[in-house]
């Protein structure tokens, strides 16, 4: 949401009357995935997509329909449809959409959390007499915000329909006698992906500003002032001229963090390799050629590190895309870490610099 944050803002500060369109549900070729968001104002300004072009138009309409008559609906799109060629989704793909009047304290709510890079987790009921209430929750499942309308009993309903989900997408609560089927949207706020640089080197350079251009919160961490310069890294979100055996601590390693290893120094790298690979992150690769590596792996296991800690190591890193220029290494060593956040395997050989 943070790619719509600013705009909607804005909207919120000009008091514009304001509707949310966020896919809930995709099958085959859908080009957007589940949480993907779009803000509509009264007047058709958009900001956002939720197909990439293929159903806006239709989405705005009953966008604008649901600013008028303040009712939330969830639209489907489909090859099945006969709207399909109209709108774009002839390849296979299809899509729900669930289309409300903004709610704006649960959203300042949300916004909040996302600027802060926090986790949250809204629940909204899609169908039957409740459609459009929802509940926010933080990570430790405490309630942020809820509709004023949301019965008690639901509401304990979607906290455990919201325990029970590890991803963004429809759930359907388990049905009792006295109504039908009741499906919920689950919309997950995670904390943004944190890579972290070590060393403040040439390829670095362009890593850094294309990471953020995709949604990257990126940290330098080199104990040569000279390399990782605020001249250099103008937009980093921090830069730490310490070892980092003392850096990552300080900047915490978790299931967001991402990191890639550049120096070619072992006093640096090695340092940097004991203190990430304990911690299980999704991500650690290291520029490197074969005979380098092997040379430290003997160091690593020195050190007291286990085989299977050791494998996780992706070197050569990056995707094998023939790269020669920092500009190009930058592109395929964010490719696999791309890879690796979507759960893609992504590995092929890589630059081997």
């Amino acid at each position: 949401m943070l790619d719509i944050l600013g705009t909607m803002k804005r909207w919120q500060a000009e008091k514009r009357s304001v509707a949310l369109a966020t896919v809930v549900k995709t099958w085959g070729s859908a080009p957007r995935r589940e949480g993907a968001k779009m803000g509509i104002t009264d007047e058709m300004a958009m900001i956002g997509s939720v197909s990439g072009g293929c159903v806006e138009g239709a989405v705005v309409e009953e966008a604008l329909a649901g600013l008028k008559d303040g009712n939330p609906r969830l639209l489907k799109f489909g090859v099945a449809d006969d709207m399909a060629w109209e709108v774009g989704l002839t390849c296979g793909g299809s899509i729900e959409v669930f289309v409300e009047p903004l709610d704006a304290p649960w959203w300042d709510a949300l916004a909040d959390l996302a600027e802060n890079d926090k986790f949250g987790l809204t629940v909204t009921v899609m169908d039957g007499a409740n459609i459009g209430e929802k509940v926010l929750l933080n990570g430790a499942g405490d309630v942020l915000y809820k509709t004023d309308a949301l019965p008690e009993d639901m509401l304990a309903r979607l906290k455990v329909a919201a325990a029970d989900c590890s991803k963004s997408g429809i759930v359907t609560l388990e049905q009792r006698a006295d109504e039908g089927e009741t499906r919920v949207m689950v919309d997950m706020q995670v904390e943004r992906p944190h890579l972290i640089l070590i060393g403040g080197v040439h390829v670095s350079i362009p890593l850094q500003a294309m990471a953020a251009q995709v949604g990257f919160r990126v940290s330098i961490v080199d104990p040569r002032s000279a390399f990782a310069s605020q001249e250099r890294f103008p937009n980093a979100a921090n830069i730490l001229h310490s070892y980092p055996d003392k850096a990552l601590p300080q900047l915490g390693l978790d299931r967001s963090t991402y990191l890639a290893v550049l120096t070619h120094d072992p006093k640096i790298d090695d340092k940097a390799l004991i203190s990430a690979l304990p911690a299980n992150i999704p991500y650690v690769g290291v520029l490197s050629s074969g005979r380098t590596h092997r040379q430290r792996v003997a160091r690593l296991k020195e050190a007291g590190l286990s085989d299977e800690l050791i494998a996780q190591i992706r070197t050569p890193i990056g995707i094998d895309i023939g790269a020669s220029t920092p500009e190009e290494i930058a592109v395929c060593i964010l490719a696999e870490i791309i890879a690796a956040r979507n759960g893609v395997d992504g590995k092929a050989a890589g630059p081997a610099r």
